[in-house]
């Protein structure tokens, strides 16, 4: 094997006209592509139609299996030199087969977002009060928290992620990257053949419906927004995008009404294009949103929750209008729909927080000196996280034992 040798063990296999996540794995594999990395994409999940073809881009896969010891042959044999985490439940499930087997190797998080800052937002949602640092140091926080600590470096994908973890949680910066999604630049030729103005219509909303949050946006439109924008266009569809759609989905269907469950978009490049404004209205969830960038990339300004809008524009203007409450959400989604200029002014916008805030080429060299920083120096670094090498001491004692006995009792 070559001394650039790198493991991705995934959740699921990637599915990026499926999710958000899906195209982020892409992107963390074109950035170790480029830092010469030879790379294995494991996973114990099953594929599906719309899984990513990885051997296409020269990435080899293997099937792995939950509690079994299989596992540990596996990755003995490949020794990898960087290991990487699909979120912090796969940190759990092989973090300690990996410390134990490939002790050298340098193991890396992905958090895809901050999974306990969701799961508090969901909580206080259901209570519908504020959320709190009781809401925050849920269990879902402390399991994450400590995945981070028993890693040697999590990439943390939003701003507000960022500084939530070092000055709530008090996390060293040592143990955490800012590494946000990694796209291509927008020229102005590509701008020049996106439709205008006039050449568009209709309101989109999109996202996996297995994704709580995203399933939670489409009611509170259903319920309390649509009917407030529809009053003043009658004429107006919404058109409603979204992977794995259930029966509870498709009964929120209706014609009449201009409420249209549309399914899986095989081609987000067309349907985002063609619609005129885009509606994200969540109410929970972390990270940042797939949506938000595809509507930018596709000039289709936004009306969005200050949730959906969190970790996206820094210091910039939004690519549209941040309201919370459905009365003014469906103003903006009006003014937004009806007002050429504003509309164009808010296009605009999305074009250069694209550019000047999610540039793969910004983020290359310093993400690639970081990697290599880490490996050189890679026992120093472990021993300046105490905390972290308490916590893998107590997973082996625990996790390692109850992985085993899972595995005798499935024989």
């Amino acid at each position: 094997m070559s001394s650039n040798n790198l493991l991705i063990i995934g959740f699921v296999w990637p599915e990026p006209k499926s999710s958000a996540a899906g195209s982020r794995i892409l992107q963390l594999i074109e950035q170790f592509q480029n830092q010469g990395y030879d790379i294995t994409f494991a996973c114990a999940a099953k594929t599906s139609k719309n899984t990513f073809d990885l051997e296409r881009i020269n990435v080899n896969t293997r099937t792995i299996e939950l509690n079994n010891s299989s596992f540990d042959d596996f990755i003995s044999d490949l020794n990898p030199d960087v290991v990487l985490f699909d979120r912090f439940m796969i940190e759990e499930q092989y973090g300690w087969r990996v410390a134990e087997q490939c002790p050298e190797a340098l193991r890396i998080l992905d958090t895809e977002d901050f999974h306990g800052l969701r799961k508090a937002r969901e909580l206080a949602l259901k209570e519908n009060s504020e959320i709190t640092i009781e809401h925050l140091q849920n269990d879902t926080t402390k399991r994450e928290v400590s995945s981070i600590y028993r890693c040697d470096l999590s990439l943390v994908i939003s701003e507000t992620e960022m500084k939530m973890l070092t000055k709530q949680f008090k996390i060293d910066h040592s143990l955490l990257y800012y590494l946000p999604f990694l796209l291509d630049s927008i020229s102005d030729d590509e701008i020049d053949k996106l439709p205008i103005f006039k050449e568009r219509q209709h309101f989109i909303t999109i996202g996996n419906f297995l994704h709580p949050p995203n399933y939670d946006a489409v009611l509170h439109l259903k319920k309390s927004i649509w009917p407030l924008i529809r009053q003043q266009l009658p004429k107006a569809e919404l058109h409603i995008y979204g992977a794995y759609e259930s029966h509870k989905v498709t009964q929120l269907h209706n014609k009449k009404e201009g409420f249209l469950i549309k399914g899986f978009a095989e081609d987000v490049n067309t349907v985002m294009q063609n619609a005129r404004v885009c509606l994200a209205p969540l109410r929970f969830g972390a990270g940042l949103k797939g949506k938000l960038i595809d509507a930018m990339k596709y000039g289709t300004p936004c009306v969005m929750s200050n949730i959906a809008s969190e970790g996206m524009f820094g210091k910039l203007e939004s690519n549209g209008f941040i309201e919370d409450n459905p009365e003014n959400f469906n103003q903006k989604a009006v003014e937004l729909y009806t007002n050429h200029d504003i509309w164009q002014k808010k296009q605009d916008h999305g074009f250069k927080v694209l550019n000047q805030r999610f540039n793969k080429s910004a983020f290359d060299t310093d993400f690639a000196s970081r990697i290599a920083e880490l490996k050189t120096d890679l026992k120093t670094h472990r021993q300046n996280n105490f905390i972290g090498n308490v916590l893998q001491h107590q997973t082996l004692q625990s996790t390692k034992y109850l992985s085993k006995w899972i595995e005798e009792k499935n024989k």
